[in-house]
């Protein structure tokens, strides 16, 4: 995988947590809120670094979908601490492949974007995993 291949699917990934925090924050309770806020936040920063770092690849970055399917049903503020789990584990293994496939500062900042999506993963879980952004490969 080129490295503006695995940075399009970062930023597809992270256009896909700015949508499911906004489901998140608008299920999650108040005592919660503000952390919902703050990873949505942190997600669109990340997505706009993203397609800034697209561009400089001579990539046109990858463009937002008008709306996405969510893993379950969001119907109370349990789905929407599993769904906002969900989020960080998915946004975790696209990053885990940016790792791989860049060099220099991008690598950097594509392993502090998976710490920090493996904390928040840890964080809304309560429990963590042995490797952040492998999860889900065999």
């Amino acid at each position: 995988m080129s490295a503006l291949d695995a940075v399009q699917a970062a930023l597809a990934a992270e256009h896909a947590a700015v949508y499911g925090y906004g489901v998140v924050g608008g299920r999650i309770g108040d005592a919660r809120k503000a952390e919902a806020m703050s990873a949505y936040a942190a997600h669109r920063a990340r997505r706009d670094a993203l397609a800034r770092t697209a561009r400089d690849l001579g990539g046109e970055p990858a463009a937002s979908a008008a709306a996405y399917a969510l893993p379950f049903r969001v119907p109370d503020a349990a789905a929407a601490l599993r769904l906002a789990a969900v989020l960080e584990d998915r946004v975790a293994n696209v990053y885990s492949d940016l790792v791989r496939a860049a060099e220099g500062p991008l690598r950097k900042d594509a392993a502090s974007a998976l710490r920090e999506a493996a904390v928040r993963a840890v964080r809304w879980r309560g429990s963590g995993v042995a490797f952040p952004g492998l999860t889900e490969r065999t």
